[in-house]
């Protein structure tokens, strides 16, 4: 048992460091440890009830699950040895089981440090891509998140598990099925799995608190910025080639302020949506 892990349960807060870097190494690869540049502490809502005791087995896990090892080692190593500080979102990583959504690989390989096949020629990004995003939108119980690019269903998957609900919109048919059996399996009842334009988002449950987005476009997709709420986060990719994730936030009175995170690497994003937004 990783001690840090007695330790978070213990702490059930969420912190972040004093101060901030630029990053050092492109999180999208797995060449190493990144950290953020926010200009700004980012922190997310935390409940003490929901805070599972980490000597005990996730819920989906049963004592003897030959996974529970791999995703300690995952959560300490590869995220709270970097800047994943959100205890919220340590233990989401903890508990989501990151190989059923990644079936084709050997299970070690699913909670390595870096992205995965999935096929269709997608990816499930990096567990450190995935803890980082969540954190950067500040999840909370109350909170409506929208999931651009559902492919296997992994970010959805932790995002739902910190959220009220999770509309998730995947543009490759097959990939958005396949998401949504394996969640119902699952049991994520708070995830609906839509097929269609991720660039133009999912109107009809707008506006949401979080918008998190898997693939990149060349520019931030209008749509997503209209259908952020006043305070809400977008996290998104963006760029051809040279990419960087992003992080806009709308402020109350409708401006979007714009933070450069860290260089990464992602698939381009599909769609027809990207129109001509200057953000």
């Amino acid at each position: 048992m990783y001690p840090f892990l007695q330790w978070l349960a213990l702490c059930g807060k969420c912190f972040s460091p004093h101060a901030e870097g630029r990053a050092t190494a492109t999180p999208g690869s797995p060449s190493g440890p990144a950290s953020t540049n926010a200009g700004q502490s980012d922190t997310c809502t935390t409940q003490d009830n929901n805070i599972q005791d980490p000597t005990e087995p996730p819920p989906s896990a049963s004592p003897h699950d030959a996974s529970l090892e791999l995703r300690e080692a995952m959560v300490e190593h590869q995220l709270a040895r970097r800047d994943i500080h959100c205890a919220d979102v340590l233990q989401a990583m903890l508990t989501v089981t990151r190989h059923e959504f990644a079936p084709n690989h050997p299970l070690q390989d699913a909670y390595a440090d870096k992205p995965l096949s999935i096929g269709h020629g997608q990816t499930i990004s990096q567990p450190y891509i995935v803890a980082l995003m969540t954190q950067l939108a500040r999840p909370a119980p109350e909170a409506r998140a929208l999931d651009i690019g559902t492919g296997s269903g992994y970010q959805a998957a932790v995002l739902a598990s910190l959220v009220h609900s999770v509309q998730s919109v995947e543009c490759i048919p097959a990939l958005a099925a396949q998401a949504r059996r394996r969640l119902q399996r699952m049991g994520y009842a708070n995830i609906n799995v839509h097929t269609g334009d991720g660039t133009k988002g999912w109107p009809e449950r707008s506006p949401y608190d979080i918008i998190i987005a898997a693939a990149a476009p060349d520019r931030v997709p209008p749509a997503l910025l209209e259908q952020l709420a006043p305070g809400g986060r977008l996290i998104i990719p963006i760029g051809v080639g040279r990419q960087f994730l992003m992080l806009y936030e709308k402020q109350a009175d409708g401006m979007v302020v714009k933070s450069n995170i860290a260089q990464v690497a992602f698939v381009p994003m599909i769609g027809n949506g990207n129109g001509d937004s200057e953000l």
